[in-house]
């Protein structure tokens, strides 16, 4: 999976990268929404630099969607919500745009920044203790999985989020069905193996 190995090159720089322009150690407000009204340190644009994405440039879907940004925003973030609540549930359109569109577009965000911030500060590191980011079953329920992330964060090889098992990971599911029509190759897992010895020498 070509596009998922940037992901993982992109991650491994910031994290492993002093200048974290989330870094939770700086506090809650800071990870969570106050990187947004910073100006990034110059070493993230150089470090940047160093990364290959030639793998997304090539991508038909990535070039579909880089082309077509603004249009596809606006539609799925704003037209489709604001349709879809006045003609399936009733509101009017105004109610329709405050809360299916801008409302729901508030809350996904801050489920999003949770991320950066909750999952970094609270909850068990159960594979790697002097690793930050952690496992946060309620980040985890409002962005579908991403709450996991001291797995993410041990194993950023592997696709899903989480160990198999009763965590919820609807990502995992999602790429397993393309997988199946053919839209996703490549899966690569931690073996239980290896989960296990990190989860041993965690304790």
């Amino acid at each position: 999976m070509q596009v998922r190995r940037t992901v993982i090159q992109c991650r491994n720089l910031i994290f492993h990268f002093a200048p974290d322009p989330h870094n939770a150690l700086r506090g809650f407000f800071f990870a969570h929404v106050g990187w947004l009204l910073t100006r990034k340190h110059p070493d993230i644009f150089i470090k940047g630099r160093t990364l290959n994405i030639s793998d997304l440039i090539e991508d038909p879907v990535i070039r579909f969607q880089r082309k077509y940004y603004p249009l596809l925003y606006i539609a799925f973030c704003f037209l489709l919500p604001t349709l879809l609540c006045h003609y399936l549930i009733g509101h009017t359109w105004f109610d329709s745009l405050l809360v299916g569109s801008f409302g729901r577009y508030i809350v996904s965000l801050h489920c999003t920044w949770f991320v950066n911030s909750a999952a970094h500060m609270w909850g068990d590191r159960p594979y790697k203790k002097d690793c930050e980011p952690r496992e946060n079953t309620w980040v985890s329920i409002a962005t579908w999985g991403e709450g996991f992330h001291n797995f993410h964060h041990v194993f950023p090889y592997d696709y899903a989020i989480s160990e198999m098992g009763l965590k919820v990971d609807p990502m995992r599911w999602f790429i397993d069905l393309m997988a199946q029509v053919g839209q996703v190759w490549g899966r690569k897992r931690a073996s239980q193996y290896v989960v296990n010895s990190a989860r041993g020498k965690n304790l």
